[in-house]
Parts: structure tokens; C-alpha cells; sequence
């Protein structure tokens, strides 16, 4: 287990807390066992507790890309402080003693390599004779007859909002929208939910209309784009049920669909032998669908693309959950599963190894940088004209030098062309101010993660830095 690390058991951990509380178990000598078997594969151990009976725990490599964790505590965070007190004295060189497999382990063993057996059987069969999931089609025809209810109660609700008027938005009448939009959760449309969820929670949050009012338009006019394109979807799929969902487009998770892994797969949305760097990473908190996200954009090393990942904590439910955290190794994924999309698609993975960032992996991702700002500005603008598409892609940009004007920073290209630097609203985090404080030579010949912003008032298209790649090192201006 060359790979166990503490950063390697620092990203397995659901929260700093967990983190703090697993050394502090190390620490303070609470484990008075300390077992692996002789092919190393197996850690056990038993820890002092709030009980009479010490905690028995386990962690099996059996699979080194999905460790299995085991714990007779009574926590529901997972994995425990006592699996990662388990973790860090074998990483810290504490003394194990060598003894067999545990009888209960090796008997849970057997039923995973039955279980792994089987799901072997199922993936051997050749694609495209596989037997397809069967769809109740009378089923389906009702969820979409009650999708396309909760599709006009939206339009209804948003034709309220554009005939009256931003000024009549007061708190009453945004209390009033806020317990209609209850109604939604009753018709499988939880994404469109949430898009009016949030023009109500970007309303309440200012006290003059006027200064957001290019952003609530904007906001609007997005969802009356996805409204339309949701109600003719729906209407053809209830009059022919054999049409397929859509994966051209990300319209079934703007209406509230959440893909599972095993419909990503069918679908073919998948690659193989994926290695990926994250770039950049951020945590913050959506109140409209009342969750955490931790969201880390990433670079694939085999064709350069750049992929988002999102990890959701729902607020009740968050202290329970993993919480994501910046990672600086090179994740390696056997299969990695790509939501529908355009730039920045989101992906999934199951398993994962972890390797150490090496030079020429920086060389690698600095080759792939955008060199022709005109060629990006295109790409981006393409993209905007989708109203399904996200409004602030991610793209990393070649920059011969980030300079100075009138106050501000931009990005210069090899041709000299211009991309001018600036806060964006989604970000509410400033990192221009962090550039001031790099060194000179650091802010030439580099490659710079960033995120745009189209400002229709302004008729400006303007991005963010995210991070800086330089020959030596990876500056992370948002972790």
C-alpha cells in the first residue's frame, strides 16, 4: 500500500473534523490493536470507546481503487474517525503485528466476489444484446403528463413575475412565489424548481431591484428558452413513448432528471482508462436547492478536455455526508461516466487509484492551453447561444503575459489580442487582488484556468482566473 498517504486519507474523509478527530485518536494511543495480514491488504484494529467494549474496525484493499471500511461504532459518518485513526497510524509507521484474516472478513469477501462475479457475467455480454430495462409504459406516460403540469405551473409562474413587473417583487409576493413553487415537488420537475427558486433567492437578496436587474433577465428569458423546449419534449415522448431520452443535451437535468450510473453506461456515455487533474476546486452553498456543492474542474491528461465534477450535500442532511476537498494527485479511473452536455461536462467515477503529480504532467496540461483568445472567445460564444448550455464555461487559455491595464489585469495572447479579467458574479470570490502579490515571471509563458462571464448590460465578454499552470509549479487562486 505504497499509496497510503495522509493526503491520500485526507481526501477519504468526510470533513476537516473528521480529519482533526482521527489524529487526535493516534494521538492519544487509543488503539489497543493494531492488525494486518501478511499480504498487507487487510488493516484491523480495535480502539478505546465510549463504551465498555472497544470499537472493532477494518480497512480491506482487497481492491486498492475502492477500499472497503468496516466499524462497530455507532457514527454515521463514513468513513468513521476510527477507520481514518486506523489509516494514519499505519501511514505514521506505527507498529502493526501480522495475524490471519478475521473469520467475518473473509466470510464478506466471499459474498463480494460472488456479487463481483455476477455484475462480471452481466458487463461480458456484447453491447447492443443486452436485455434493455423494462419501462412501464403506462407509468411513464403518467410521470410525463405530471412533468408536463409541473412544466405550465412554472410558465404560469413566471409570466406572473415578467407581467407584473421586478418592482412588485416585495416580500410578501416572493413568500407568496416561494409556496407555489412548493407545488412543483409534486410533478418530477425539480430542476426547473430550482431555477425559479433561485430568481426568487436572487431577488430577496438585494434591496434595489434595479441593480440586479440584468441578471434576473437574464435568468428568465433562460428558463422561458427551457420551458419551451421542455413542454415540446414531453409532448412528443407522451405521444410516442418509444422516443429515447435525451442525451444530445443537458434538457433532461434542466427538468429535474437525476442520471444514475447504470443509464449513463447504457447510454454509452463512458470512457475508459481515464486520468484526470483538478485544476481548481470550490465549495459553496445553494440556497435555491438547499444543498452544499463542492465542485472541482478538472483536466483529462488523454485529450485535454475539462470536466466538472459536483458532489451535493443537502443542508439537513450535510454533517451525515462526505464533504469534497482539493485534491492534488493525478486521479486514475478504470471508467469515468459523462453526463450530457456541452463544455464542461460533468463526470462521475466509481473507483479510483491515486498517483503523485510528476513535471511532465504540468507539460502535458500546459501543451493543451487554448493559444488563439479569438478562437476561445468563439467557442465560448457558441456555446451561450444554447439556452441549455451553462452561461460560465471554463476554459485554459495560453497567456503570453498577464498585464496591467488602467487598474485592471488581462490575458495577451502570441498575437497580441486582448481578454480582459474580472470578478464574476456566480464566484462571489475575488482573485484578481491574489495576482498582484505573484511574482513577475510567474505571470508570463503561463497557462490560466478561467471561467467567463457574458454581461449583457455591458456588452463585455469577461473571465475569471481560476488557477495558473507554469513550467514549475500549479497556482490554485480558488481551492
Amino acid at each position: 500500500m505504497t499509496h497510503l498517504t495522509e493526503a491520500f486519507i485526507d481526501a477519504m474523509a468526510p470533513n476537516a473534523g473528521a480529519i482533526k478527530n482521527g489524529n487526535d485518536l493516534v494521538r492519544k494511543n487509543s488503539f489497543q490493536k493494531l492488525c494486518r495480514t501478511e499480504d498487507g491488504l487487510l488493516l484491523f484494529g480495535e480502539c478505546k470507546g465510549s463504551g465498555k467494549e472497544p470499537y472493532s474496525c477494518s480497512v480491506d484493499f482487497v481492491k486498492a481503487e475502492q477500499p472497503v471500511f468496516r466499524c462497530s461504532c455507532p457514527s454515521r459518518q463514513f468513513p468513521c474517525k476510527h477507520i481514518l485513526g486506523l489509516l494514519y497510524a499505519y501511514a505514521g509507521g506505527k507498529a502493526f503485528s501480522t495475524e490471519e484474516i478475521p473469520a467475518d472478513i473473509a466470510d464478506k469477501r466471499e459474498k463480494a466476489d460472488k456479487r463481483d462475479e455476477k455484475k462480471k457475467e452481466a458487463a461480458s455480454i456484447p453491447a447492443g444484446t443486452e436485455t434493455k430495462r423494462k419501462v412501464n409504459k403506462n407509468a411513464l406516460i403518467k410521470k410525463l403528463a405530471s412533468q408536463l403540469e409541473g412544466v405550465e405551473l412554472v410558465h404560469k409562474l413566471v409570466q406572473q413575475i415578467v407581467q407584473s413587473g421586478l418592482a412588485s417583487l416585495d416580500k410578501r409576493s416572493l413568500h407568496m412565489y416561494e409556496e407555489q413553487a412548493k407545488q412543483l415537488g409534486n410533478h418530477f420537475v425539480p430542476g426547473l424548481q430550482a431555477a425559479f427558486r433561485e430568481i426568487l433567492v436572487l431577488v430577496g437578496s438585494s434591496d434595489n431591484p434595479e441593480t440586479i436587474y440584468s441578471e434576473v433577465c437574464e435568468q428568465l428569458a433562460a428558463m422561458h428558452a427551457v420551458i419551451k423546449r421542455s413542454r415540446d419534449y414531453l409532448k412528443a415522448r407522451m405521444e410516442d413513448s418509444s422516443i429515447p431520452m435525451d442525451i444530445s443535451s443537458p434538457l433532461e437535468e434542466k427538468i429535474g432528471h437525476a442520471w444514475q450510473l447504470a443509464e449513463l453506461r447504457e447510454h454509452g456515455l463512458l470512457r475508459e482508462a481515464a486520468e484526470l487533474v483538478q485544476l481548481s476546486f470550490r465549495s459553496y452553498s445553494d440556497e435555491a436547492r438547499g444543498e452544499h456543492v463542492d465542485e472541482g474542474y478538472w483536466l483529462q491528461l488523454q485529450d485535454g478536455e475539462i470536466v466538472v465534477t459536483r458532489s451535493y450535500r443537502p443542508f439537513r442532511a450535510a454533517k451525515h455526508m462526505k464533504e469534497e476537498d482539493s485534491c492534488f494527485m493525478v486521479v486514475q479511473t478504470k471508467e469515468l461516466f459523462a453526463y450530457p452536455g456541452d463544455l464542461n461536462k460533468r463526470v462521475r467515477w466509481e473507483e479510483m487509484t491515486m498517483r503523485e503529480l510528476i513535471p511532465s504532467d504540468r507539460v502535458v496540461i500546459r501543451s493543451y492551453a487554448e493559444r488563439s483568445y479569438s478562437a476561445a472567445v468563439k467557442t465560448v460564444k457558441n456555446q451561450l447561444k444554447n439556452p441549455l448550455a451553462d452561461r460560465n464555461p471554463v476554459m485554459l487559455l495560453h497567456a503570453a503575459q498577464v498585464a496591467n491595464s488602467e487598474g485592471g489585469f488581462v490575458l495577451v495572447d502570441e498575437q497580441g489580442a486582448r481578454l480582459p479579467l474580472d470578478g464574476i458574479s456566480k464566484l462571489k470570490h475575488p482573485t484578481l487582488p491574489l495576482l498582484r502579490n505573484l511574482d513577475k515571471e510567474l505571470l508570463s509563458n503561463v497557462a490560466v484556468l478561467v471561467m467567463f462571464e457574458d454581461r449583457l448590460a455591458e456588452g463585455k465578454l469577461l473571465a475569471q482566473p481560476l488557477a495558473l499552470i507554469t513550467e514549475q509549479e500549479m497556482i490554485r487562486l480558488f481551492y
